[in-house]
């Protein structure tokens, strides 16, 4: 009796937190655990963010951006193949602990960019699958451990949360790069600092997440069925294809801003991504309790609408300041959809299966670029021959692509019981 109630106390987090194994957020969620886990996370998305001049590293070691196009969308599965097993062991281990090892093993990655002198060969494949299958885990164990420490009509809010850290990162990653890459400044010694800088963001990102770890323990074992007979049971199959689509729409400014830039003879793109993270954690912010007052559908519909927008609104881009207003509103979706996806992607499973759901969820925006960044890649080298408007071209393609996704998840999805209570 006495083992079964401390086993009731322990929550797959390892914290104890009452006999549901949740925290009342109003009271005790946003702690010192939390905060900790804030700056962990805000951390290695600053470091993540400096790479947004990772084109410019692949273009001085001979690779063009049907190379980078291709190294990206290579280096996406090593994602893919390690998240469920992430999943699985975050369910089985401990969000905290997978989260700690994937911290580490991204900085090895980082540290192996910084010896790569080539973009062609093998090893900058292998480094780039390291890189995105350890964020993989970093990013699926954070959102995993501080969901579980919230009740579940509460769990797009904490994710929202969370996930302004990573405005906060992607706000200034992205001008600290175009800062060291200034007055043109493209050279070995520009990507040295820029991959050093991110090395040492990823390790102070692993002793805080060393801090707020400390103390946890290993989840209770139970047996447990097959990952994927899981995933068959509980996945929302259109809201998952929907989830490829947005990750898409997330990573392609990430890929190809720079390259665009170079096109068309704008200095850096630290602007839009200052005006893209500044916008997402305003909305963020602001919205954070609409998901559990009024479902989460609307708000998918909304950002996919917006996401297509800003798409749009990048076709008369031509000067630096003009990016300001796909990034406007790319930011505003970009906040309200992550959270809102995944808590309607994570939803239809149990609880005790959150690793696996919150894994596969972001499964499906690693497919999203992993499909669309070789297409890219592919689209410009042959629209380059053709045309100078290559570009012109690309972000109408993606728009149309965008609208058909939004009209077909907005017509075929089923509101959920709180979007009928609202209404």
């Amino acid at each position: 009796m006495a083992s079964t109630e401390i086993s009731n106390q322990i929550s797959e987090t390892g914290f104890a937190q009452g006999n549901s194994g949740e925290v009342d957020l109003e009271h005790h969620g946003y702690d010192r655990i939390f905060w900790l886990a804030y700056l962990s996370n805000g951390l290695t998305t600053l470091a993540n963010g400096m790479l947004v001049r990772y084109a410019d590293f692949v273009h001085l070691y001979g690779g063009d951006e049907l190379q980078l196009g291709l190294i990206v969308g290579c280096g996406m599965v090593g994602s893919i193949i390690f998240r469920m097993a992430q999943g699985e062991a975050v369910d089985r281990y401990g969000a905290s602990r997978v989260w700690l090892w994937s911290i580490a093993i991204y900085s090895l990655s980082l540290l192996a960019h910084l010896m790569l002198t080539s973009a062609n060969g093998p090893a900058v494949f292998i480094a780039r699958a390291v890189m995105q299958a350890s964020l993989a885990g970093v990013f699926s164990s954070s959102i995993t451990f501080v969901a579980l420490r919230a009740r579940p009509e509460r769990m797009a809010e904490v994710v929202g949360t969370l996930g302004t850290s990573g405005f906060i990162g992607l706000m200034i990653g992205p001008v600290i790069s175009d800062w060291l890459g200034r007055d043109g400044n493209v050279g070995p010694q520009m990507v040295q600092q820029m991959f050093g800088t991110a090395l040492s963001l990823a390790v102070a990102s692993t002793f805080a997440m060393w801090l707020g770890s400390h103390g946890s323990t290993v989840p209770i074992r139970h047996a447990r069925p097959k990952p994927w007979s899981v995933v068959w049971q509980y996945q929302p199959w259109l809201l998952s294809i929907t989830a490829a689509a947005m990750g898409a729409g997330f990573s392609i400014p990430m890929i190809f801003l720079r390259p665009f830039a170079i096109e068309t003879n704008m200095n850096g793109v630290g602007l839009f991504f200052f005006v893209y993270a500044s916008t997402g954690f305003i909305t963020r912010i602001a919205s954070r309790s609409l998901f559990a007052r009024y479902g989460n559908r609307p708000w998918i519909c909304l950002g996919l609408g917006l996401l297509t927008l800003s798409y749009v609104s990048f076709i008369p881009v031509s000067q630096a300041w003009h990016l300001v207003i796909p990034a406007f509103i790319a930011g505003a979706a970009h906040a309200l959809l992550f959270p809102s996806v995944m808590s309607e992607g994570t939803r239809a499973f149990p609880r005790k299966y959150l690793g696996v759901a919150t894994a596969l969820t972001l499964t499906m925006f690693d497919i999203g670029t992993f499909i669309s960044a070789p297409l890219i890649g592919w689209f410009l080298d042959i629209a380059k021959v053709h045309t100078n408007n290559a570009y012109t071209w690309l972000f109408c393609a993606i728009a149309v692509l965008f609208a058909i996704t939004t009209v077909v998840y907005c017509t075929k999805s089923s509101p959920t019981i709180a979007e009928a209570n609202a209404s």
